[in-house]
């Protein structure tokens, strides 16, 4: 580790970060949700363990942050290291999990207050947006998109396509085109990490992102929490390979699977055509290896 700081993304950093100091998730939050004008959050209380939805995964490369604001509405901050096909469903899970835990059984249903759940991926997870780094997701008519039942509302935001968008020079999606915190707060998860010598002037000139940097700081962590910090990245990289390696295996199998049938199929067109021609069927079932019921079947 060159540099002066830690990467923010791990989770002894992400929490002491936002998991620690309720002005800066608050930031964070703020900048990053689609909240309407006027509804910005004013003061945030993380929410006790008792009240946190488990975590049905167990995976090392979770990291996840939870609080809500005096007025009721809760928010579920998470850091994805590694995509699965299953992430999205487990977002969706803990964030029901979250409106069911607000109501005592007989309690008014109308005391219900939105959950919002916002997902930091460091990683690659819709790839049919290849541009697209922001996704919002609430539930809407399917006829009118502009009519929305409040309750739940998911935001993911995939940090690789949000660098890539930043060095091509590409427009900020609209949620987030006029939030120059936005910018700031996902160009603090993406540039700094244990190799930055020098920060941006952007980051450091602003409040929020300068305290966060601090925060950073390895000389601020003792010897136990740099153990557990490398132990997290070392968790990172094995699920990263076990995923990897999966693909590949099913890849691997699924391309054997093709070339067998590919195969199969020229043996049938060949028998096809020997039939036509004439030939007794135990010929061509010696030339082409099928058995004489496949080929009388042709």
């Amino acid at each position: 580790m060159k540099g002066k700081y830690l990467n923010p993304k791990a989770d002894v950093t992400f929490k002491k970060i936002f998991g620690e100091h309720p002005h800066l998730v608050m930031s964070l939050l703020n900048a990053l949700l689609p909240l309407d004008e006027g509804k910005q959050i004013e003061s945030i209380e993380y929410l006790s363990p008792e009240m946190v939805p488990e975590n049905p995964s167990k995976k090392n490369s979770i990291v996840d942050v939870r609080c809500y604001e005096t007025g009721g509405r809760q928010f579920i901050v998470e850091m994805q290291m590694n995509w699965n096909d299953e992430f999205k469903q487990r977002v969706v899970l803990n964030a029901a999990k979250a409106v069911v835990k607000q109501l005592n059984k007989g309690e008014d249903y109308r005391l219900i207050q939105p959950v919002y759940s916002l997902n930091l991926i460091n990683d690659v997870g819709f790839e049919a947006d290849p541009d697209e780094f922001y996704h919002d997701y609430a539930i809407v008519n399917v006829e009118h998109s502009d009519r929305i039942i409040e309750g739940l509302r998911f935001v993911f935001v995939e940090l690789p396509k949000f660098f890539t968008c930043k060095e091509q020079g590409h427009r900020m999606p609209k949620p987030l085109a006029l939030k120059r915190m936005a910018v700031l707060w996902l160009r603090f998860l993406t540039e700094i990490d244990e190799q930055t010598e020098e920060v941006s002037p952007e980051l450091l000139e602003n409040p929020d992102t300068n305290h966060a940097l601090q925060i950073l700081e390895k000389s601020a962590y003792t010897d136990g929490q740099l153990y557990a910090y490398e132990q997290f990245w070392d968790a990172v990289v094995n699920e990263r390979v076990a995923i990897e390696g999966g693909f590949k295996k099913g890849h691997a199998e699924g391309l054997a699977e093709g070339l067998a049938e590919g195969a199969h199929q020229e043996k049938l067109q060949n028998a096809s055509k020997m039939k036509e021609l004439g030939m007794a069927i135990d010929i061509i079932s010696q030339v082409t290896g099928l058995s004489p019921q496949e080929i009388e079947s042709l």
